[in-house]
C-alpha cells in the first residue's frame, strides 16, 4: 500500500496530491491503495485520527475486503468512528464489486466451454453467501449465456419447487440447455446425498422437457464441484 505523509488529521488540510478523492479524479481509481479507497467511503475519521488512519486500522484487522464482507456487523462497530451509515456504505460497495462480474457476463454473453469458465464468473459472489441460493444459467445452442437467474433460496430439501421454477424459466426463454449452480455456505463443495438426488431429478425432468442439463455446479470456498466433470450426470 502507498505510504502517506503525516499531516493534520483533517484531510482537507492535506496537499491536494495526497488527498484520496483528488488523486482518484486526477490519476484514476486504480492508482489508489486499499486504505485510500476505503477512506473515500468513510469520508471522515475521528478526533485525532484521519479517515486514512481509520481505514488502515480496519484493513490491518481484517486483512482484505473479502474478509470484511462476511464479517458480522458487530465486529465493525467495535471501531470508534464506524457507525451504521459508514458500515452500510462499506457493505454496499463490496457487494457491488461482487456482483460486477456476474452482470458483466450477462451483458457480454460469453460461451461456457467448461465448468471452470462458469465458476470463475459466479464464485466471487456465491462463495461468501451465508445461505444456499440456486441460480440457473440459461444457454443457447452455442453455449452462450442468455441469462443468469436466481431461482430460489434454502436447501435442496425443497427440490420440487426449485425444479419447477428452473424449467419454467428455461422454457419461457426457449433455451437449448441449462446449468444449475448453488453454493455451500460451509465452504465444502462436495455434494450431499440431497444434492445427488436433486441432480438426478433435475436431469430426468430435463429429458422429459427436452432441455439439456449440461451441469450442476456446487460453489465452495475458492473451490467447486462439477457433476459433469465427475461423470455424475
Amino acid at each position: 500500500m502507498n505510504k502517506l505523509k503525516k499531516y493534520n488529521t483533517n484531510i482537507k488540510n492535506w496537499p491536494e496530491e495526497d488527498r484520496p478523492r483528488e488523486k482518484l479524479l486526477k490519476y484514476g481509481e486504480y492508482t489508489l491503495s486499499n486504505s485510500e479507497l476505503l477512506a473515500i467511503l468513510l469520508r471522515s475519521g475521528t478526533k485525532g485520527e484521519s479517515a486514512i488512519d481509520l481505514a488502515r486500522k480496519i484493513l490491518h484487522k481484517f486483512k482484505s475486503f473479502r474478509n470484511m464482507s462476511h464479517t458480522d456487523i458487530s465486529y465493525l462497530k467495535e471501531f470508534k468512528g464506524l457507525g451504521t451509515a459508514k458500515i452500510t456504505q462499506i457493505k454496499a460497495a463490496i457487494e457491488i464489486g461482487r456482483r460486477f462480474r456476474e452482470e458483466e457476463a450477462k451483458e457480454d454473453k460469453p460461451s461456457i466451454e467448461s465448468s471452470q469458465n462458469l465458476a470463475k464468473i459466479l464464485m466471487p459472489r456465491m462463495r461468501d453467501l451465508k445461505k444456499e441460493i440456486f441460480k440457473t444459467v440459461l444457454l443457447n445452442s452455442k453455449n452462450k449465456i442468455i441469462d443468469i437467474i436466481e431461482v430460489g433460496k434454502g436447501t435442496v430439501d425443497e427440490v420440487n419447487p426449485i425444479i419447477r421454477e428452473i424449467f419454467h424459466k428455461a422454457l419461457k426463454n426457449f433455451v437449448t440447455s441449462i446449468i444449475c449452480v448453488h453454493n455451500h455456505p460451509s465452504g465444502n463443495p462436495q455434494p450431499s446425498n440431497s444434492d445427488k438426488e436433486f441432480t438426478k431429478d433435475l436431469v430426468q425432468a430435463g429429458r422429459i422437457l427436452h432441455v439439456k442439463v449440461s451441469d450442476h455446479i456446487i460453489i465452495g470456498d475458492n473451490d467447486y464441484f462439477s457433476f459433469a466433470d465427475e461423470g455424475m450426470l
